[in-house]
């Protein structure tokens, strides 16, 4: 599949990219001051109005719906990239554009299996920005990430549905903007077939009965720009039976067909996250001088570290903003002793700072904890072994600090990047036709880690 730009993508890119450039990022600290003086955590900067009528003057507005007489007439394969640019500023570009969840994809399900009605009354006010809404799935009491189990209940009575449940996490929720839900419930509890007793139904916030009890964290974490995550009570709320969407027993197929671009959308906006953060991490590594901190990897029983910049100097965060001592300042060796400066409260050094292997250089070691910047936590996973053949350090930090800030220096390889390193031999899928089942024959890798046992070959049949 060819993965290239096309014109009006490219054209689209540039567009979006200047905007960023002249408005997203400056309004960004002025977002963070407004919030600061707003009367409740969940109400909206204003400077998010004006970005949104600067988008929607410059044409890019609603750029994530195909169809070009609501949105901006793209394939998934156009927008992807201009998803990954608004996740550069996630606070404020996919909402300056209308293009956050979870109104992306309450729009797409309006779009796609709305009625006229439900369309003129709903659809179009999110497509204008006018509202926001929430979608209405994760309960508490069962794993609903598999919407087979969820419990809450959508009863005919008359020319009404009564929605009776608990949801919890429900995005958006917080948000005093979010007129309305799109809740999935079971109408039929007792079907035969389990991806037939779901529906969904449109519940507006202000429908006697629903209750928006709290907002919930996530990682210690409330999420105010992007309007909370909440529990949810609905308690024999009453809606008119036209609320529903589609028909009774489509709500599974209609969730399956939500979640397909809302996937795209969000793993784009995640690399534009990471791209922007890469940049910023090798500022901070490079220090107020320019030079990066180097770690002595040579000596596993030597002082660990030597710092570029002096005990005097902190690291940029890439505002300006300095971050504490550099890795070298020996109070941070004495804080960390993976760094190799014997803390007095800590016991065996050998056992700390690892052992030697037999056929080793001087000075190579086997590290029993991975250094706290190795991406891992302290103590899990393989340690790190230096100098062993057939092991290649992965090159991709080498390459960004290389690539992004040429004069910086950076630590000697582990391994040349030349070495062979050894192929996991394939695992080859096969049918058990009697069982109907998949077996995979998971074949042992060649051993890499030095005294690792590992596993003998088996059958995983799943």
């Amino acid at each position: 599949m060819d993965f290239a730009f096309d014109a009006h993508t490219e054209e689209l890119r540039a567009k979006l990219l200047a905007f960023m450039d002249e408005y997203v990022y400056p309004a960004e600290p002025v977002a963070e001051e407004q919030r600061a003086q707003l009367a409740s955590p969940w109400d909206t900067p204003a400077i998010v109005g004006e970005l949104k009528a600067e988008a929607r003057k410059q044409g890019l507005w609603n750029l994530f719906l195909p169809d070009a007489e609501y949105g901006g007439g793209l394939t998934n394969l156009q927008y992807a990239p201009l998803a990954e640019i608004t996740g550069r500023s996630p606070h404020l570009a996919p909402t300056a554009l209308n293009c956050a969840a979870p109104d992306t994809g309450n729009m797409e399900v309006l779009y796609q299996f709305g009625d006229e009605q439900q369309k003129k009354q709903w659809l179009e006010p999110l497509l204008a920005g006018e509202i926001r809404s929430a979608f209405a799935m994760t309960e508490p009491e069962v794993a609903s990430s598999d919407a087979t189990n969820i419990t809450t209940l959508i009863e005919r009575d008359g020319d009404d549905y009564v929605i009776t449940g608990r949801k919890w996490y429900i995005s958006g929720a917080m948000n005093p903007d979010c007129k309305i839900f799109i809740v999935m419930g079971k109408t039929d509890p007792d079907g035969a077939d389990i991806r037939r007793q779901q529906s969904m139904i449109l519940v507006s916030r202000d429908t006697p009965g629903v209750t928006v009890k709290r907002a919930m964290q996530v990682f210690g974490y409330e999420d105010h720009s992007h309007g909370g995550h909440a529990e949810v009570i609905f308690d024999h709320a009453r809606v008119p039976a036209t609320n529903l969407i589609g028909e009774e027993g489509g709500g599974f197929a209609i969730a399956q067909a939500r979640l397909g671009p809302g996937r795209i959308h969000h793993c784009m906006r995640l690399i534009g996250m990471a791209e922007r953060a890469i940049p910023r991490r090798v500022r901070q590594s490079a220090g107020p001088t320019g030079r990066r901190p180097q770690l002595d990897r040579g000596r596993a029983g030597g002082r660990g570290a030597t710092a570029a910049a002096g005990p005097e100097d902190g690291l940029d965060d890439g505002h300006g903003r300095q971050q504490g001592r550099p890795r070298g300042d020996p109070g941070h060796q004495d804080r960390h002793p993976a760094y190799g400066r014997r803390h007095p409260r800590q016991g065996d050094p050998a056992a700390r700072r690892g052992r030697r292997e037999p056929g080793l250089p001087a000075g190579r070691a086997v590290r029993e904890r991975p250094h706290p910047d190795a991406g891992r936590r302290p103590g899990r996973g393989a340690p790190t072994v230096a100098g062993t053949p057939g092991v290649e350090e992965v090159p991709v930090a080498r390459e960004e600090l290389e690539g992004r800030a040429p004069g910086v220096r950076t630590p000697p390889a582990l391994f040349p990047r030349g070495s062979p390193v050894p192929s996991r031999p394939p695992r080859s899928p096969e049918v058990d036709g009697q069982l109907g089942v998949l077996a995979f024959n998971v074949q042992p890798c060649r051993q890499v880690w030095p005294k690792v046992p590992m596993s003998q070959p088996s059958t995983v049949k799943t």
